[in-house]
């Protein structure tokens, strides 16, 4: 599931973090512990952002194109399908991509 994809319209660039630096190591992880999460410095890719609204879409087919591609990229980073993308606090703004119950 993602949620609040909208809150990124109008956005000229997004940011996804892919990992962190901690004391010149890089984990693709956040630590568990205080001391080394504070030494944690985010290692972020940037996407191209998108000026067309994705409020209240729900289709795949009326998202923006760049929307499209920020979805699929997280898909790929965390090596998982996003079954269901929101697209405003309003429940029925709800994209079902696949049924989040099947393999």
């Amino acid at each position: 599931m993602l949620t609040k994809l909208d809150i990124l319209d109008g956005l000229a660039e997004v940011r996804i973090c892919t990992g962190y630096r901690i004391n010149g190591e890089i984990s693709p992880r956040l630590p568990a512990g205080q001391r080394a999460q504070a030494a944690a410095e985010p290692i972020y890719e940037t996407m191209e952002g998108w000026s067309e609204p994705t409020y209240g879409a729900r289709s795949w087919g009326a998202l923006p194109a760049a929307a499209v591609k920020y979805v699929r990229r997280i898909e790929e980073l965390v090596e998982a399908p996003v079954t269901v993308l929101s697209t405003s606090p309003d429940r029925d703004d709800t994209i079902a991509m696949r049924d989040p119950f099947e393999g």
